[in-house]
């Protein structure tokens, strides 16, 4: 079974092989049987409210292709990162990988890749659906984001980052005055680096026009594979990531020009690729 295609059958086949393994990593099991949503929540939390707007963005596509989706039985993992090893399913007697949805992938797991929450809206940090969209970040969530810190201008050395911590505790008691993306825009440069594991902010850093620096990732969602290194964005080395932006800044401020056309492709890139049409057309053909 191909899990990028599968008919109601072969699913419910499959989901009953592997559901212990799905079951234990899926926040909600959802069944849809033609055009009828149904959803039963399992004993494994979601983070904050991504299950709810997930099943949301789901209800938005069964009324824009009303009788189209295909009767089936998904399982769906809100956290972050993908669980399901390639290699566990290779060999002449091993069965197909049970059909795991969750928000980002990498090359080494088999999660198939389905639109991030935000897509529909962020309601812990005050951030609207993207429709409407058209970021300081939490350098606590992972060993990268704290080591990116060192990169900071100091009394004794100056990479030309200017990099600021974002106090979500303090933001929520402000009501997200300072979480506007749209107000964050206002750099010639921005960094993207992954946390935990991929980040939701990706797409609002490379909506902005500037020249996104991105930190080399380890994991992908379900559009930047199509980005091109140097035509919508500056690879930073993640074994050299001071230097390596430094180096990136000098040469944007020496070539003005070709710095402008690499934030303006991504710019574009984001906000003609990602136009909730094609949101929406892709989670159709994924789930057709």
């Amino acid at each position: 079974m191909d899990p990028r295609r599968f008919k109601a059958l072969e699913c419910h086949r499959n989901q009953q092989r592997h559901g212990g393994e799905s079951q234990n990593n899926s926040p909600f099991p959802s069944n849809n049987c033609r055009g009828a949503k149904h959803t039963s929540t399992s004993t494994k939390n979601s983070i904050q409210t991504r299950d709810r707007f997930t099943i949301w963005g789901i209800l938005q596509l069964l009324r824009r292709y009303p009788g189209k989706i295909p009767d089936l039985e998904l399982m769906f993992d809100c956290d972050d990162r993908p669980v399901i090893q390639s290699s566990d399913y290779r060999g002449p007697n091993k069965t197909g990988p049970p059909p795991l949805f969750r928000y980002c992938g990498d090359k080494w797991t088999e999660d198939m890749v389905f639109p991030d929450w935000s897509f529909w809206g962020w309601a812990e940090i005050n951030i609207k659906p993207w429709e409407k969209v058209l970021i300081d970040g939490n350098p606590f969530v992972a060993e990268t984001r704290k080591d990116l810190l060192t990169c900071n201008v100091s009394d004794q050395q100056d990479w030309n980052a200017r990099l600021f911590i974002q106090d979500w505790i303090l933001e929520s008691q402000q009501e997200f005055k300072q979480s506007n993306v749209a107000n964050q825009c206002t750099h010639r440069y921005k960094i993207y680096i992954e946390g935990y594991a991929w980040s939701v902010s990706e797409k609002y850093i490379l909506a902005c026009d500037s020249v996104t620096l991105l930190v080399t990732p380890h994991y992908y969602d379900f559009f930047t594979r199509s980005l091109k290194p140097v035509e919508h964005y500056w690879p930073v080395r993640e074994n050299d990531k001071c230097k390596s932006i430094k180096f990136a800044v000098d040469w944007g401020n020496k070539h003005k020009q070709k710095a402008q056309e690499i934030g303006k492709a991504a710019s574009d890139f984001i906000q003609e690729g990602l136009k909730m049409d094609h949101v929406y057309d892709y989670m159709f053909h994924l789930l057709k």
